[in-house]
């Protein structure tokens, strides 16, 4: 056991001795020659720039953009904001006539009435983009509504896709009114309302060839629903809003850009559009006569029963005059309701 002690303690004097050997600087060696330099590596490819990652958002986020759209959307209808004092407020009115009613009834909310209501603005139909890969996606300009739209105010098992931006544009341009429906079945109507057409936005329903009071064994074939041209082979957008060189038609005016209909019209208007200008203006005079309408066009309160054929003429003339287009919409389908009007009020 003694050994064993001796033994581990010499150990422990020869393991210090060779820790002081190691770490005494005046034991150790002279330095070395250096060595040589190793050779430069080569050095890496610049890698390639990404891409700046408000490129896509200043192609249209930028001064010269947006004034060119304010300026041409100042000559517009949208931005007068007439029936914003009238209508704006008013529960029944407000989606299409303020800008807060639009936005509740876009988001679903009810409609309700508002106090101070404001014009149609940028912030009207723009909000924010439900995508930023506009190279796959497309560009979705932040509109509000792009998805089919129900008639929910005259027929609601009635949808409308005319595509992404035009369908906002159907969202307002909706009949607010049906047209007459002979209940009795006796063949007469009361005609009691003023405001005896289809409101001010016919256009989406002229254009899909729907909605008209339809009158039975006139002469004139009604076309079938969804085949005019302008509904497949045009859009709101395309004839609505395309470029112009002085800024005065298209773009945000929303006034048809004459220019842009070369492209299809090479020869001028439909045939069908050409007469109907002279058969309106003779359905004018022969509803004034029968004392339906007043000088202006606007429908008078009846107090007894007239045919009901009359009353279908008198919201054929409303539908095709509040459409405002002059038929271009639907050129075969104004000229039925308006022909079909004529024989049955003569």
């Amino acid at each position: 056991m003694k050994n064993l002690k001796l033994i581990g303690f010499l150990m422990i004097i020869a393991s210090s001795l060779m820790f002081i050997q190691c770490t005494s600087d005046p034991i150790m060696g002279p330095q070395g020659t250096a060595g040589i330099d190793g050779i430069d590596g080569v050095d890496g490819i610049d890698g390639v720039d990404g891409v700046d990652g408000t490129a896509s958002c200043v192609a249209c986020h930028n001064q010269s953009h947006r004034e060119a759209i304010q300026d041409t959307y100042e000559k517009s209808g949208h931005a007068a904001g007439g029936a914003v004092a009238y209508a704006g407020g008013r529960d029944s009115c407000s989606r299409c006539h303020s800008n807060e009613g639009y936005i509740n009834y876009i988001t679903g909310q009810p409609a309700v009435a508002i106090a101070s209501p404001t014009a149609i603005g940028c912030t009207t139909c723009h909000d924010k983009h439900s995508t930023f890969d506009f190279a796959n996606d497309g560009n979705d300009y932040a509109l509000r509504s792009m998805g089919p739209v129900t008639l929910d105010l005259t027929d609601a098992s009635y949808v409308i896709d005319y595509g992404d931006a035009s369908n906002n544009c159907v969202s307002c341009h909706q009949p607010r009114s049906k047209a007459p429906v002979d209940d009795d079945n006796d063949g007469l109507y009361l005609q009691t309302n003023s405001r005896f057409y289809p409101h001010y936005g016919p256009q989406s329903t002229m254009l899909e060839g729907i909605q008209g009071a339809i009158i039975a064994n006139g002469s004139t074939p009604m076309p079938t629903v969804g085949t005019a041209v302008h509904r497949t082979g045009a859009s709101c957008v395309s004839c609505h809003m395309s470029s112009s060189a002085d800024g005065e038609t298209g773009m945000h005016t929303f006034k048809p850009n004459y220019e842009s209909c070369k492209t299809c019209h090479v020869n001028g208007a439909p045939t069908e559009v050409a007469g109907l200008a002279a058969d309106m203006a003779s359905l004018h005079d022969k509803l004034l006569a029968l004392g339906l309408i007043d000088e202006d066009g606007n429908t008078l309160k009846q107090t007894e029963n007239i045919p009901f054929k009359t009353a279908q003429a008198l919201w054929n003339y409303k539908t095709v005059e509040e459409d405002h287009s002059h038929g271009v919409h639907n050129p075969k389908y104004a000229k039925a309701l308006i022909k079909n009007a004529l024989e049955a009020v003569n």
